[in-house]
């Protein structure tokens, strides 16, 4: 259940902060909550699927400590990538 490798580049593309990036926090985040959005949908369907909520919820772990990280470096950039992927931010 990986992302397509189609989805992979277009949200790279976006999110790049100049072309080849790759491991930004932006890109690192909006690849993660791409894939916490389809496990979500995969979990709505299958209510019992615990190894799939364990992975999900360490995904949702490393994308909060990315947020914390960026939120700590360059607070504008935080709230551009939040405000763009409509995460809640504490």
């Amino acid at each position: 259940m990986a992302l397509k490798q189609a989805e992979k580049t277009e949200i790279i593309n976006k999110f790049a902060r100049q072309p080849g990036d790759t491991g930004s926090p932006e890109v690192q985040i909006a690849l993660l909550t791409a894939r916490i959005n389809q496990l979500t949908e995969h979990l709505r369907a299958n209510k019992h699927d615990e190894s799939s909520r364990r992975g999900l919820l360490k995904l949702v772990g490393q994308r909060r400590r990315l947020l914390a990280y960026l939120r700590q470096k360059d607070y504008d950039r935080f709230l551009a990538i939040t405000e763009s992927l409509n995460i809640r931010k504490r």
